[in-house]
């Protein structure tokens, strides 16, 4: 068989969304279509150097696939793969596997679907386990600062005591500034264990209620040059939950696309969407829902920089000079009490928080 000839045989598969190879009896790629090459981001001549399975740490699997089609044990093979791939992310796919002919000679056509689905599982378990692991951190780390520093801000209060009366006035404005940046570490170690000491005070929720509160706050500190459109789902039902901690969360949000619109609130087309949807079989941390709270916060803004895009609910991560880093790790903490996710894509022109709570 020539070169050329899988790709005259197959040149309608070039237009498919899904990634579709045709292998030879060796696992050898004669053939692979944009797609393919775009979702293994490699191009067909490098696929050609190595059997495909080959191309994977865990490749056995997929051999294995092979062997049982071109033994015909079926008339195609389906299953769910997690490709791993050395010293990139794994790709999770569900695959068809074909036997296109008989004998030794026989040919594979080899279909790949990115499992959307398991890569958010996953991202919403990666989630959970960062943020368990970052509350665990931020306690520790918390009590470990209070102690030093309660004794650095009394041993600074008893040097200052003990000056003699003809002491240098700069003598009192060194110990006064141990005791006012010793006060400034302790307010912020006690905004970092705030969420985890409050009560959490459970009743009948309406998101409606929420919002509205939330656009009111945000319109009073930026009267001209924002609107924040509405667009509500009636018919979402009220849940159980603490509604003074779901207004902290949409308020962090709203408040922190506001600061990033600046430069359109001056142009006078800001805009901020808050958005209710009923999302309908959810899986939230596990748990399969027949019902969710679909709630989104979305801006025009200039999008959330790259480079903190993965770590913004991380403490003390935050985008904006001066800022503390604490709102969005606040935001999630009090979700995840409710048994949500908050979920976020971001590109220049739309930033789009995305919160999911069960409804019951």
């Amino acid at each position: 068989m020539s070169a050329q000839e899988p790709a005259l045989r197959f040149a309608g598969l070039d237009l498919l969304a899904s990634s579709v190879l045709l292998l030879g009896a060796g696992g050898e790629v004669r053939y692979a279509n944009p797609a393919a090459e775009n979702l293994l981001e490699l191009s067909l001549k490098s696929l050609q150097r190595a059997p495909l399975p080959e191309l994977f740490v865990n490749g056995q699997e997929l051999a294995a696939l092979c062997a049982q089609a071109l033994a015909h044990q079926y008339a195609d093979l389906r299953q769910d793969l997690v490709l791993q791939r050395s010293g990139r992310e794994p790709l999770h796919v569900n695959s068809i596997v074909s036997a296109l002919k008989e004998g030794e000679g026989g040919e594979l056509l080899i279909e790949l679907r990115e499992n959307v689905q398991q890569l958010k599982l996953d991202r919403e378990e990666r989630i959970l386990d960062q943020s368990q692991a970052n509350k665990e951190l931020i306690r520790n780390l918390a009590h470990e600062i209070k102690n030093p520093l309660g004794g650095i801000r009394g041993a600074a209060q008893l040097l200052e005591r003990e000056l003699p009366p003809q002491h240098p006035a700069d003598l009192t404005e060194y110990t006064q500034v141990i005791i006012k940046e010793a006060d400034r570490l302790q307010t912020l170690v006690d905004r970092l264990l705030a969420p985890h000491r409050r009560p959490h005070i459970v009743g009948d929720v309406n998101i409606h209620e929420v919002c509205e509160r939330v656009r009111s706050l945000i319109l009073a500190e930026f009267p001209a040059g924002l609107s924040i459109r509405r667009d509500y789902d009636a018919s979402i039902p009220e849940f159980r939950g603490d509604m003074e901690q779901l207004i902290q969360v949409v308020l962090n949000i709203a408040h922190n696309a506001a600061q990033a619109l600046q430069a359109r609130i001056a142009a006078g087309d800001a805009e901020i969407v808050l958005r209710t949807r009923v999302a309908r079989q959810v899986t939230l941390a596990k748990v399969r829902y027949g019902l969710a709270l679909d709630l989104h916060i979305i801006d025009n803004g200039p999008g959330i920089a790259p480079e903190i895009r993965d770590r913004i609910f991380y403490p003390l991560v935050s985008g904006r000079d001066g800022g503390s880093g604490l709102g969005l790790t606040l935001a999630q903490t009090f979700v995840q009490q409710h048994l949500g996710v908050i979920e976020c894509e971001s590109r220049p022109g739309l930033t789009d928080f995305r919160i999911l709570l069960p409804l019951p």
